[in-house]
């Protein structure tokens, strides 16, 4: 399946070309959303094949290079476009295509008489190519290219209904504060080129593989490449533009949220996981910002009314626990959790988007309530949804939460493990109280006018085969105790092994489970997420009546003012200098002066020297022959 390899990315780009050139004169949107999807179903195909083929090879084979043509020759420095086909590649590639494919089912029928809906499919497969680069490449430029493709197709998808000015103030918002990001990670490339001669990743991990820990050039290129993920997947501070992107269609907030742009910042590290291990500063930092962040996000969650937005500060908080589980040198932990999320959150995502189809676009959950027995397929299978994000037992959040809580438990201290674990217990408060006040109680939404329905196949059968992904999902890294193989960690331990061992030298980490931790930590986790769930449900079920907030809550419901401080400290001030300096001052009157001064003077000198031109022949007879006669005087005298 190697050969064919290339199709991987080709027939997402092909199905981008034909929705965008031919999908929208068919005019006919089952073929149009057929094609689109098999583009990214047939790569997830493919992908389980090659998938066959590499379990057939021994660990230490498990790593191939695809390399299709020499992309840049200067000098000495030559760089090809090549894949790096393995466990971690390959694992993303089948994520990607996965739930993508899902998403794409589902936006047949949430499209559905859209205007826009080949322009729509062309976006969702150009996002999923540009995603699939990201993830496949050998070199951090192809990589960055794909970093830069999926930031495109953000702005486009987020600004698609763009009509709407807030859907194109949002766009704009998460286009720019991305930027800032990729400017790190541009930084961190240069860094890498100047010191090493090369942008391949296998020959800088190798290169690097013999230096001291702590090297100031290591950490420098680390925590540049930290501040490129620390924008791609939304942690604080740049965690601003990921809530607004639920301003575009509901399947684009699951496309972003669950499989594509905002775990390429958590790929990325785990990527080039042994330059963080060589470089303990920058692993404490990923730590604390992956800490902090899930702490503000989960809490900010608590006091959102917007379903969607809800969604959006929880998978902040998610990716604030995968950030955790790598700054704890458990790189595969964090490919479990962004595996096991990408299930989970993708099915909420989808389940908010039906609710959304259903209650006529209303979002607000305050206006909703009594939905179970009105939507039961969305209903059960977002419950399900909740209770994996929520981290209880056997569904595939409960082991992947718990491998984190486990590891900081461990590896940090116990200090940080009791406030990642009340933060884990935060999302399961929020995610329930979202259960209660949409789907329990009494309706509060106008019945006259609103008639809440299940919604059509294309999009509940989605719901459907997620959930059940939500369920079974963490069969893939059961842990030790239930006696069966951890078969995610055995795949990806050579992608790893590096980086294990020289985080396990530095911290002399004990591998060597204690049954009695283990168990402590396990039933703290499922203590604390039932207890909150109750509390959620008793305080919100039956609430009909909603009073502004005060204190705290008021605080947290207003987002801790996180963009009114940006917008007093750097966007103001970004107009004012632009508004009275770059536009009244240098462009008005330094720009526009020049241009307009010189063009004045020159049709000043024009309205004196046309006085030469008097119109009379014996002026002209006169100035000819005193021409001739200098011109004698010339060859005379000189």
């Amino acid at each position: 399946m190697l050969n064919s390899f290339y199709l991987v990315t080709l027939l997402p780009f092909i199905g981008f070309l034909f929705s965008g050139l031919i999908g929208s004169k068919l005019k006919n949107e089952k073929i149009t959303g057929l094609i689109s999807t098999l583009a990214v179903f047939t790569p997830f195909v493919i992908g389980l094949l090659t998938l066959s083929e590499l379990l057939s090879l021994d660990s230490e084979s498990r790593s191939i290079i695809l390399t299709y043509y020499n992309w840049i020759t200067a000098g000495s420095f030559s760089l090809n476009y090549s894949y790096l086909v393995d466990p971690l590649s390959i694992t993303m590639v089948l994520v990607v295509t996965g739930v993508g494919s899902l998403i794409h089912v589902y936006s047949i029928g949430y499209m559905h008489g859209d205007r826009g809906f080949a322009k729509f499919f062309a976006f969702l497969n150009l996002f999923i190519f540009a995603m699939l680069n990201l993830v496949l490449s050998d070199n951090f430029l192809l990589i960055f290219l794909g970093w830069e493709g999926v930031g495109l197709c953000s702005y486009f998808l987020i600004g698609f209904w763009y009509e709407k000015k807030f859907t194109g103030d949002a766009a704009k918002k998460a286009f720019i504060v991305n930027r800032i990001g990729d400017f790190g990670f541009m930084l961190a490339m240069f860094f890498v080129f100047t010191n090493f001669n090369t942008l391949e990743i296998p020959k800088f991990l190798d290169s690097i593989a013999g230096f001291e820990v702590g090297e100031p050039i290591l950490l420098t290129i680390a925590l540049l490449f930290f501040l490129g993920a620390i924008g791609k997947s939304a942690q604080i501070p740049l965690f601003v533009w990921l809530p607004d992107a639920m301003a575009g269609p509901t399947p684009v907030s699951a496309l972003i949220h669950a499989a594509t742009m905002v775990t390429a910042g958590v790929y990325l590290v785990a990527r080039i996981s042994l330059l963080y291990t060589l470089s303990p500063v920058a692993l404490s930092v990923v730590f604390a910002v992956g800490l902090l962040t899930a702490i503000i996000a989960g809490t900010i969650a608590l006091k959102q009314n917007d379903i969607k937005k809800i969604l959006a500060y929880s998978t902040v908080s998610q990716l604030g626990f995968m950030f955790m589980a790598l700054g704890t040198g458990a790189f595969w932990v964090a490919i479990f959790h962004l595996i096991t999320h990408a299930f989970f959150k993708a099915l909420l995502f989808l389940g908010s988007g039906s609710v959304i189809h259903g209650m006529h676009e209303e979002q607000d959950i305050t206006k909703m309530g009594g939905l179970k027995d009105k939507m039961k397929i969305t209903f059960v299978t977002f419950f399900i949804g909740s209770l994996a994000i929520s981290g209880i037992p056997p569904l595939s959040g409960f082991f992947s939460k718990d491998e984190i809580l486990f590891n900081i438990f461990n590896n940090i201290g116990i200090p940080f493990y009791i406030i990642a674990l009340l933060t884990a217990g935060i999302t399961a408060f929020y995610m329930f109280r979202l259960i209660a006040l949409t789907f329990y109680g009494k309706p509060r939404y106008d019945e006259k006018n609103i008639h809440p329905h299940e919604s059509p196949s294309t999009m509940t059968i989605p719901l459907i085969i997620l959930a059940v992904l939500s369920v079974f999902g963490g069969v893939l890294g059961l842990p030790f105790y239930t006696g069966i193989p951890n078969y995610l960690e055995h795949f990806l331990e050579p992608v790893f092994k590096n980086a294990s061992v020289v985080y396990g030298t530095i911290h002399g980490i004990e591998h060597e489970h204690n049954v009695a931790s283990v168990a402590l930590v396990i039933a703290l986790s499922v203590i604390i997420a039932l207890s909150a769930i109750i509390f959620a449900f008793r305080k919100y079920s039956k609430q009909e009546v909603f009073l502004p907030e005060k204190g705290f809550g008021k605080l947290l419901e207003n987002k801790y003012y996180v963009d009114e401080a940006y917008d007093k400290i750097i966007v103001n001030p970004i107009e004012k200098v632009s508004e009275n300096f770059l536009w009244k001052i240098f462009d008005v009157k330094i720009i526009d002066g020049a241009v307009n001064g010189i063009a004045k003077y020159i049709s000043s000198m024009s309205f004196d020297w046309r006085k030469l031109q008097t119109g009379i022949v014996q002026d002209y007879t006169a100035l000819s022959v005193a021409g001739v006669l200098l011109i004698i005087i010339y060859f005379l005298f000189v």
